[in-house]
């Protein structure tokens, strides 16, 4: 019984392992995380949520292939506050996928493949504040209450071209909402109220394609439940084509809606009637029109009586005209420019506007006619040829249009009393006049993307921002007292523009241009500068340079570098290309050139003078010159010998001895030792049994050396030519270079393989032991060593023994004295 218990215990331990593997595939890993934990793993091909580090604070699945969230697979990332799996193809979530997810704040599953939504996905996510669920195939909305939980949620976007139903429960919980999107293009069947639980709202987008089309009252009862005098109101992906596809629209006139806005629309000229004749009477005070695309020939005759005095604000962008060589105009609708104090009409193709002498545009305060196409002609007509007009005007921006004469610019404005604000970007000025007439209230001038080479003192000494990027300025001297802001990126300048003409300067931008370097002196004339950006610059990465750069990045300077340190990169030298500034470590060599030089040369000096100290205490040049010399007697020598085989004749030994001693020690020598050795007398005593020694033949310098020959080559050939050297040691022999030389020749001779020489003899006229022999005549001091040396005897009856040994020494083997 116990071991089938056992056995059944196996089993079932088995199965679930087997299920837990089945339903846990192998998990891929993304370690694209930064320092601020946040983990980008979009378009990483991912087809299961991959694992990350459980401190993410925010991860980003976006773009990949996974198909289903499982119960684990966010296990532990409590601290995750966003979450993105927006273009996934997930189309199953596990009811308790996200039950860890305390903390999360921002939820993106939009335009994925969930048929259904799953209250229980949102049980435990009560701190959920955005959630995204646009464009995933389920039908209905509000069969349950799926957000009833989401207490804290402010902005939720669902619906998709497969939304059919939204029923009663669609916000039910939901109380604090803030932003509501709606895409419901094909939406059949609606329950009135069910958006209306929560208002107002701070905003609401809603698509109601089909409705609008087809079903007036289904997008009647959509518009009042969200309509709303406090919230905005935005309608997507309209085709609006006669006056009754309009209808809808008095659903959230009725209820007296304040802000209007299309967007992305096509509409007829008629339906354009339509509209305002519905908004006519109500207190509508900012229209908007973007993306539009507008059919018709442009008829307008029963707008005109429209009321639109609450209008405060106008905006139409981006218009395209279907037939525009049949469309008239839109000057019947000038009367909606009567009102509004702000009118922004742009990218839509409009060359004039009617000069406000009519009463239109008189309260206006802001006018924008960015990308349209305005010449400087229509555009006296527009500003109504400089007359002041527009009295109350602030703002003006006429970016983006032809514009060329900036005097005739400077006229049409000089009287607007109220102007503050100028855009005239991207237009085609090249050039400025010496003076201009500006309202003394312009305090921003922007002109940057135009085209002008230079400045003069046409620019407004008023301004407190000035905007010049992209032209193709070389430099800039314009003084301008009250000046804060300057911007000079995308032009050409070589080095920052003198900071005494801006003394009330505080941001300086000067990125793209061709500086190659800036130091604290060149930032020290600008009195109050707080914020430059000066990257994208080709620089020269000089010690200087990188040295105060490293030091702002550090907060250790005044000014402060706000673009990034990554901005700024070294052009050159060339081993520094591409690095940036702030990694860069330059060598003190580099750095400090004139110290490192003159520490060098103070170095090799020192060295110098120390080698020389060494080599002097060492001898070392007495044994160069030596070597040398020794080299071409050498040479000589093997010369003679060749010269000497070649004739067939054997070596001449013309001497017995040849004699190396001092100078000063020459009168013992011609006093005893030639006389005894070359002169031999019969000894005293018994002269019938002693015969007179054999003369020997030695070797004298002074003597027997050839006149006009080099000493050197004297030297080696009396050594050659004698059977044996003999050295007369005393202190003036070592302290003679010349005897110094003989005895090396006569060593080098010694242990000369091609010679046959004999060890040479020693005799001391003086004590003289190897301690008191320098060490530089090392050659001696290994004689003295290994050979046995007469001493000159100071008693007289003992010098008959030395020139005894002496010439037993100096004879050939064999002989003997007798």
């Amino acid at each position: 019984m116990g071991q089938q218990m056992l056995l059944l215990l196996l089993l079932l331990l088995f199965l679930s392992l087997c299920r837990g593997q089945s339903s846990n595939p192998e998990r891929p890993t993304c370690r694209s995380c930064d320092l601020h934990l946040s983990c980008d793993c979009s378009r990483g091909g991912f087809t299961h949520v991959p694992m990350v580090t459980g401190r993410a604070l925010t991860l980003d699945l976006s773009f990949n292939n996974i198909t289903m969230v499982t119960e684990d697979d966010l296990t532990g990332h409590v601290r995750l506050t966003a979450l993105s799996l927006h273009g996934n193809r997930v189309s199953v979530i596990h009811p308790a996928a996200f039950d860890s997810l305390w903390s999360l704040e921002e939820l993106d599953l939009s335009h994925n493949q969930l048929t259904s939504l799953n209250p229980a996905w949102f049980d435990q996510l009560g701190a959920l504040l955005q959630l995204n669920l646009l464009h995933n195939p389920y039908r209905c909305v509000g069969s349950s209450p799926e957000f009833h939980g989401l207490v804290r949620l402010r902005r939720l976007a669902f619906g998709g071209p497969a939304l059919e139903e939204i029923k009663m429960a669609a916000l039910s919980g939901v109380t604090e909402l803030e932003t509501l999107t709606v895409h419901a293009n094909n939406l059949s069947r609606y329950e009135s109220g069910a958006l209306a639980d929560v208002w107002p709202l701070g905003r609401v987008t809603l698509s109601l394609h089909g409705p609008f089309l087809t079903d007036v009252a289904l997008a009647s009862a959509v518009l009042a439940d969200v309509s709303d005098p406090e919230t905005p109101l935005e309608l997507e992906d309209l085709h609006l084509r006669g006056n009754g596809s309009v209808q809808p629209l008095r659903a959230a006139a009725s209820r007296r809606v304040r802000s209007l806005t299309f967007r992305n629309i096509s509409i007829s000229d008629e339906a354009i009637v339509g509209v305002l004749e519905v908004l006519d009477g109500v207190p509508v005070t900012i229209l908007s029109m973007e993306g539009v695309t507008l059919t018709g020939e442009g008829r307008w005759e029963t707008a005109s009586w429209v009321d639109t005095s609450s209008m405060d604000q106008l905006v139409v962008r981006n218009v395209v005209v279907l037939d525009v060589f049949k469309f008239v105009s839109f000057l019947q609708l000038k009367f909606l420019l009567q009102f509004p104090r702000m009118v922004s009409v742009i990218n839509s193709r409009i060359f004039v506007i009617p000069c406000a002498t009519t009463g239109l545009l008189w309260n206006l305060q802001y006018l924008d006619l960015t990308d349209n196409l305005l010449t400087d002609l229509t555009l006296v007509e527009t500003l109504c040829d400089g007359n002041g007009t527009m009295k109350d005007l602030r703002v003006l921006n006429i970016s983006g249009n032809a514009l060329k004469c900036l005097s005739t610019l400077s006229r049409l404005v000089e009287k607007l009393h109220k102007l503050t604000h100028l855009d005239i970007s991207r237009t085609r000025y090249s050039s400025m006049p010496r003076a201009c007439s500006w309202p003394s209230t312009l305090r921003y001038l922007n002109i940057s993307g135009a085209k002008l080479t230079s400045t003069t003192p046409c620019l407004p000494t008023t301004l407190e921002v000035l905007d010049l990027s992209n032209n193709d300025l070389q430099g800039f001297t314009v003084a301008l007292p009250v000046l804060r802001e300057l911007h000079l990126s995308g032009n050409k300048f070589l080095r920052l523009p003198p900071g005494g003409s801006f003394p009330n300067l505080r941001t300086l931008t000067v990125q793209s241009n061709t500086l190659n370097m800036f130091h604290r002196s060149d930032l020290q004339s600008y009195r109050r500068l707080q914020n430059l950006q000066a990257g994208q610059n080709k620089f020269v990465c000089t010690c200087d340079f990188v040295a105060f750069f490293q030091s702002s990045i550090q907060g250790d300077e005044v000014v402060r570098l706000t673009d990034g340190a990554e901005s700024y990169v070294c052009d050159s030298p060339f081993y520094l290309q591409g690095e940036p500034v702030g990694r860069v470590n330059l060598s003190i060599a580099m750095c400090h050139r004139v110290l490192f030089v003159s520490l060098s040369c103070g170095v090799a000096l020192f060295l110098g003078i120390l080698v020389c100290i060494l080599l002097w205490r060492l001898h070392a040049l007495w044994y160069l010159r030596m070597m040398w010399a020794w080299l071409r007697a050498k040479h000589s020598s093997r010369r003679r010998r060749r010269l000497r085989d070649g004739a067939g004749s054997e070596a001449l030994l013309a001497f017995d001895a040849f004699v190396s001693y001092s100078e000063k020690d020459a009168g013992w020598v011609e006093t005893f030792l030639v006389p005894e050795l070359e002169e031999p007398r019969e000894s005293d005593g018994d002269s019938e049994n002693r015969r007179a020694p054999r003369p020997l033949s030695l070797c004298l310098h002074k003597r027997d050396f050839l006149p006009g020959h080099w000493i050197m080559d004297n030297i080696m050939s009396a050594i050659e030519r004698s059977r044996r050297t003999v050295f007369i040691l005393s202190q003036n022999f070592v302290q003679s270079d010349w005897c110094r030389y003989e005895l090396d020749f006569s060593h080098f001779w010694l242990f000369d393989e091609d010679a046959r020489g004999e060890p040479a003899i020693l005799v001391l006229l003086e004590p003289l032991s190897k301690d008191n022999v320098p060490k530089r005549f090392c050659k001696l001091r290994k004689l003295m060593s290994s050979t046995t040396y007469l001493e000159w005897p100071q008693e007289e009856e003992s010098r008959a023994e030395f020139w005894r040994s002496l010439r037993n020494a100096l004879k050939g083997d064999g002989e003997e004295d007798e």
